[in-house]
């Protein structure tokens, strides 16, 4: 028998320990999904804008009672702790002093370099944890790829919107974003 090489896959404790003992840290861009220690691409100023785009807009639909999280983590497994560009949780941040939340409402990744990763891995670990809405704001085609209904192999239900469209996110069905207002 032939022994195939594995890379190692770390837990989400192990992960945190790193970047407890200083192995990992603030100018380290990782995050843990499935297992694996990924590196980040440096933010260009274009991904940035557009998450504070994303920022101004998620803030106006969710008021007292949410918390909006930018390039925090999200602890969602046992092996997987991802930092969304934004997450909408429920709470405020006091209620994330001792850990990180464990699921949001909503979750949004800007993708340019990174757009083929956001929509199958990223959109895979969303998936699986249960993530209820998951946007990638598309600045490679400047559209809004909308992912919902949460299943163990993928999201049930995708579709995209034009800079022209506009959106209710199913946590705030009576509010409306325009796709215009996310996108650079």
């Amino acid at each position: 028998m032939i022994a195939t090489p594995r890379p190692k896959t770390w837990a989400r404790s192990d992960y945190e320990r790193m970047v407890e003992v200083g192995i990992l840290g603030p100018d380290d861009r990782v995050e843990l999904l499935a297992g694996e220690i990924v590196e980040m691409s440096p933010e260009k100023s274009r991904h940035a804008a557009a998450v504070d785009l994303a920022l101004e807009a998620v803030r106006r639909v969710f008021g007292a009672g949410y918390t909006i999280r930018v390039q925090h983590p999200l602890a969602l497994s046992e092996d997987s702790e991802p930092e969304p560009d934004i997450a909408v949780v429920v709470g405020s941040p006091r209620d994330y002093v001792q850990g990180h939340p464990a699921s949001a409402l909503l979750v949004i990744e800007v993708a340019d370099s990174s757009l083929e990763y956001d929509r199958r891995r990223k959109a895979q670990v969303y998936s699986q944890a249960g993530i209820g809405e998951y946007w990638i704001s598309n600045l490679v085609d400047m559209r809004l790829e909308v992912h919902r209904q949460p299943s163990p192999t993928g999201y049930l239900t995708q579709f995209a919107l034009g800079r022209e469209g506009v959106i209710a996110p199913l946590a705030a069905p009576a509010a409306t974003v325009a796709v215009e207002d996310l996108l650079p």
